[in-house]
């Protein structure tokens, strides 16, 4: 097969399972647990590891255990990578390690570097979300951030545009998603059983093995344990039980088993040119065939995957039937369903071995995560294109379509 020199190839995936809020991984150290995905990301590629450029890594809540460029101490957790290799750490909020993967492709595109890794780490159990807003802590200091939802109300700068002067709330766009696409809350519930069942399903048909690297955690006991599968699929989730939960706002229809799970996790790829895969000889499993962004009304703000895939659409000349599975991320239920209906996308396509709801979303993680379990069901479907899509807090959103390269079986890949 011929390879570009300036295109930007996807040479080993790897992710760690998605642990519990307070589970099996959650007393692991960010850095050690992100290097445990890069380990095997750069074991897999058969790369020689002082070849690697840069390595990216998206992270959200970049505060404590994950302050000071996480990206930086990945690399020196790292049983594989040479000191040498220097690390960074990105944040598109949610789509964090998708934008790690953008960025890794543009530079190997460009020629600038020639292999980079890109991925992503979030240990929610240790730093909860909202952990980063560091203002808010000094006016309130005793709160200790056991949630960011009304640190991201208070006051965050005087000219932010549309909401005056506060942040705008997930929860409220993630309702105001609700209202403008009439979505039910039997639709959104049903979504939530669809979830669990499609990841239960694809867990015990050995599905995830493969890109699963397994994980030295700890039971609830304190006694060790090694996390092999994601905690927090619930197999047998019923419509009928979630329909007793009550709403998370009195006049909305979303319920937390509508939104996505707080999880620790992590998960790396590696990218390369064209040049490089013909130099050491490296194998691609997918090619980065366009990427895309877009900003969107920051209120309702996870509107953005809509825009954001006719935007990569558009880039790539393709149409939305052209994609053969599509992985939109589960922040809430209202989010993919709200896309397909969007840009008229058929939901059997749609998240096909479950996501956030079921599986976890490790925030900097998850489009790592993301792209890691879409590359291995590509290969086990033959498929040509798959589509990334991920909502972002302050209303943007990064797409992506990727193409299968080879026909090596998933398991193997």
């Amino acid at each position: 097969m011929s390879y570009d020199d300036r295109a930007a190839y996807i040479v080993s995936c790897a992710r760690t399972p998605c642990g519990k809020n307070k589970g099996a991984l959650s007393k692991l150290h960010p850095a050690d647990l992100g290097a445990i995905a890069v380990d095997a990301a750069v074991k897999r590629a058969g790369v020689d590891p002082k070849l690697v450029d840069d390595v990216i890594i998206g992270c959200v809540g970049q505060y404590g255990a994950q302050a000071g460029n996480i990206g930086r101490y990945v690399v020196l957790s790292s049983k594989v990578l040479p000191e040498t290799v220097p690390g960074v750490t990105c944040d598109r909020q949610c789509g964090s390690s998708q934008q790690a993967l953008h960025f890794a492709a543009q530079a190997v595109m460009s020629g600038v570097h020639d292999i980079v890794v890109a991925g992503g780490v979030e240990v929610m159990s240790l730093i909860p979300i909202g952990s980063m807003v560091t203002d808010a802590m000094k006016q309130e200091p005793s709160r200790g951030f056991p949630s960011g939802g009304k640190v991201f109300m208070e006051k965050y700068g005087e000219k932010l545009k549309k909401t005056g002067s506060t942040m705008p709330s997930q929860f409220v766009g993630a309702e105001l998603l609700v209202h403008k696409y009439k979505l039910s809350r039997e639709e959104l519930d049903a979504s939530s059983v669809r979830s669990h069942a499609r990841a239960a399903a694809a867990t015990k048909a050995g599905k995830f093995a493969a890109e699963i690297v397994p994980v030295e955690g700890h039971a609830k006991d304190g006694s060790p344990l090694v996390l092999k599968h994601d905690e927090g699929i619930r197999p047998g989730t019923s419509a009928e039980a979630l329909a007793k939960l009550k709403t998370m706002h009195p006049m909305g229809k979303l319920t937390p088993a509508t939104a996505s799970q707080i999880s620790d996790g992590a998960a790396a790829l590696v990218i390369a040119n064209g040049a490089a895969v013909k130099k050491h000889g490296l194998k691609p499993i997918a090619k980065v065939h366009a990427m895309a962004l877009c900003g969107c009304d920051p209120v309702i703000m996870l509107e953005g995957p809509v825009f954001a895939t006719q935007n990569v659409l558009k880039k790539a000349n393709l149409t939305i039937n052209d994609i053969d599975l599509y992985e939109v991320n589960e922040a809430f239920a209202s989010v993919p369903l709200a896309w397909a209906k969007g840009v008229k996308a058929d939901l059997e396509k749609l998240n096909v071995n479950g996501s956030a709801m079921a599986m976890g979303h490790p925030l900097g993680a998850t489009g790592a995560r993301i792209f890691t379990s879409l590359i291995h069901e590509m290969h086990r479907r033959k498929a040509k294109y798959g589509l990334v899509s991920i909502c972002e807090g302050g209303g943007t959103a990064n797409a992506t379509i990727i193409e299968r390269i080879g026909d090596a079986p998933a398991a193997k890949l």
